[in-house]
């Protein structure tokens, strides 16, 4: 049996808490067992206000989940400023990082079998001095890893990694490379082998240009930069092709003939999989010494505490998580 997955707490003004309790309530004979780290009494009152039964356990250490899970929502004590839903608050920042924090340790140490992220309000934390464009690269920075960390978002359908992320367009055109091609290409390959038990992922490399480029008509990045880095890659020995028109390869038909879609920036990766998963859909970061998955979805400061919010995601990514560390325990046993 694996060990529980690590839950973190998110901004405590968003829907990590009711989404959390929401899972647990429906959900949880489907799941694999993990627990919260929160304040235990922070969450009875939220789902006392929102007029649900969900018994709560407080535990003080990972291994005693196992246990509690099945009759109630284990939770690690964890010291927080209770937020108000809607509300963002700065002095509740310092304990959504060191929540983060925890369930890096707790996965590193082997107490947790994984990481899954309740979403942050990013431009909330940076006020309190966050220096991180967001989890991806704060958790990079936990693991000490010096090469770039890598944004895998996932549903049934498809799967997509953005090459640049949180930057503008003009930007990511700047930060490619055909070295950065190559190595992410290289980081996602190995892990769909390791994690995903897939032998030989199949990668489609995205165009970055309208119809790719058009032999040069409508740029010559496909030429001058995308181009060599898949002829490299394929030197390498990965199944690889393109460069795409990214206009076309994202139909049902064109996804059957990837594993996965390299895309050149943050919205060509990102519109076709919420249109296809928008409440299924999770993140999974790449590269990373311990297995780190997250809802494909933001605080939604709007519904917090209404009840509304959807807990498909969530349920999608502790899913992923339990699947993820069942198959990295085989491959090591």
């Amino acid at each position: 049996m694996i060990s529980p997955l690590a839950l973190t707490m998110g901004e405590p003004a968003g829907i990590g808490g009711e989404i959390t309790l929401k899972a647990w309530r429906d959900h949880r004979q489907e799941l694999p067992g993990f627990f919260l780290i929160d304040c235990p009494d922070r969450i009875s009152r939220l789902a006392s206000q929102l007029g649900w039964t969900v018994p709560v356990c407080p535990i003080e250490q990972a291994n005693d989940a196992h246990d509690v899970f099945p009759d109630a929502l284990p939770i690690l004590e964890h010291p927080v400023t209770a937020g108000t839903p809607g509300q963002l608050s700065k002095h509740t920042a310092k304990s959504v990082i060191t929540s983060i924090e925890r369930a890096v340790s707790l996965t590193r140490s082997g107490e947790a079998a994984g990481v899954v992220t309740n979403p942050i309000h990013k431009h909330n934390l940076h006020q309190a001095g966050f220096n991180f464009p967001g989890h991806t690269e704060f958790l990079a920075d936990l693991a000490g890893i010096n090469t770039p960390p890598i944004m895998m978002l996932a549903c049934d359908e498809l799967r997509v990694v953005p090459l640049t992320v949180h930057v503008s367009l003009r930007d990511a055109i700047e930060e490619l490379t055909t070295d950065l091609i190559v190595e992410k290409c290289k980081i996602t390959a190995r892990s769909l082998q390791e994690r995903a038990g897939i032998k030989t992922p199949k990668l489609a490399i995205a165009g970055l240009n309208p119809h790719a480029g058009e032999d040069g008509d409508m740029g010559w990045e496909e030429i001058d930069m995308i181009t060599p880095a898949i002829e490299q890659l394929k030197a390498d020995g990965l199944d690889v092709f393109g460069p795409l028109p990214p206009d076309t390869m994202f139909h049902q038909e064109a996804r059957q003939t990837y594993d996965v879609a390299m895309c050149m920036y943050h919205d060509q990766a990102l519109i076709p999989i919420k249109t296809l998963a928008f409440d299924l859909g999770v993140n999974v970061t790449l590269g990373l010494p311990f297995i780190r998955t997250s809802p494909d979805h933001g605080t939604a400061l709007g519904i917090a505490g209404t009840g509304q919010a959807s807990e498909n995601s969530l349920c999608a990514a502790l899913k992923m998580a339990g699947e993820m560390a069942q198959r990295q325990l085989e491959t090591q046993s």
